[in-house]
């Protein structure tokens, strides 16, 4: 289990890890220069909040690929289920720098409520730049969309990807959640940054460039906090979503001499899942050829490229109905 040959090469380890983050680390860090230079230019708190948020994405989507990278490695002798709960860790990092990144944008948006400046100057440039980034976070959060179809087994497309996003986003990978949750502000916040350098520009509502900073650092302390959550519920471990659980079922009952499910639990690690359960056999088998029935269950299981490992005991049928879906490993 342990050695070395086994041991997935490092240029593979890159390959399988999470390319929407690279694309949006990249993406992001090239906004976040441009919103710099715009911000510093103008002298508009909208765009120094644009430019902190893109900051912060670039390095959190930074953080995030390399743990996806290393999640992917093999399981080792020392770590026997993998190496899935890193990728919680390192969105845990990356939660950190969103947050200290929303609290300086707060505190850059009070300071210009209560210190409102005259028109900013750039109108052009302002806008210019908002639009970049209407275009990269909007083809971001799209690709991001495209991979929880994808992780979730939706079989969404074509316009039905959006709503599908939405409503499968807790079963996609930890990576592919944060980009979501993070384009999908950064997104929202460009659109709020262009209404904000429209109204400041052209009427004397100054203080509509510090409100707008506000929400955006609002906005980006929600993310931290539901990416927080759900990576600290990983790094715990959480059970996998209902839909899972089920599917696992239908694989182990696709067995015609499985008669009940007696216990079962399926963790969810990473973008992988971890199958435990005890099945009933209909009665008369021997040892044998239930044995045949137990490994043709895992391998079956196996084929599921979302499951990592299972481990299957078997009892024969004791005439009860035991399973109910929703119910796990006491």
């Amino acid at each position: 289990m342990d050695p070395a040959s086994k041991r997935i090469p490092f240029w593979t380890l890159i390959k399988k890890g999470n390319m929407s983050s690279a694309t949006a680390a990249v993406g992001n860090a090239l906004l976040a220069g441009a919103k710099a230079f715009a911000a510093a230019f103008t002298g508009n708190g909208t765009m120094f909040a644009s430019a902190m948020h893109s900051g912060a994405d670039a390095l959190n989507q930074g953080f995030v690929f390399v743990g996806s990278v290393l999640a992917e490695q093999k399981a080792t002798r020392r770590f026997p289920t993998g190496f899935g709960r890193v990728i919680n860790i390192f969105c845990m990092i990356a939660v950190l720098v969103v947050t200290i990144m929303a609290y300086e944008t707060i505190l850059k948006g009070i300071h210009l409520i209560q210190h409102p400046g005259g028109k900013p100057s750039g109108f052009w440039l302002n806008i210019a730049v908002l639009l970049l980034t209407l275009v990269v976070d909007g083809f971001v959060l799209i690709k991001a969309m495209k991979e929880i179809a994808f992780e979730s087994r939706s079989g969404a497309k074509g316009l039905s990807v959006v709503p599908a996003a939405f409503r499968h986003v807790g079963r996609a990978a930890p990576p592919t959640r944060l980009v979501f949750y993070e384009d999908l502000v950064a997104t929202s916040g460009a659109v709020l940054a262009v209404l904000a350098v429209i109204i400041t520009s052209f009427t004397d509502f100054a203080v509509m460039d510090g409100m707008t900073t506000v929400v955006i650092g609002c906005l980006m302390i929600l993310v931290a906090f539901r990416v927080g959550y759900d990576n600290m519920a990983g790094l715990i471990g959480v059970a996998a979503p209902l839909e899972v659980e089920e599917k696992v079922a239908k694989i182990i009952f696709s067995n015609d001499q499985v008669t009940d499910i007696y216990k079962m639990r399926v963790l969810q690690e990473g973008r992988y899942y971890h199958v435990e359960g005890m099945i009933e056999l209909r009665p008369g088998l021997s040892l044998a050829d239930a044995d045949d029935i137990k490994f043709k269950v895992i391998d079956k299981l196996l084929l599921d490229p979302d499951i990592a490992d299972v481990t299957i005991s078997i009892l024969e049928d004791n005439g009860v109905r035991n399973w109910r879906a929703g119910e796990t490993l006491e």
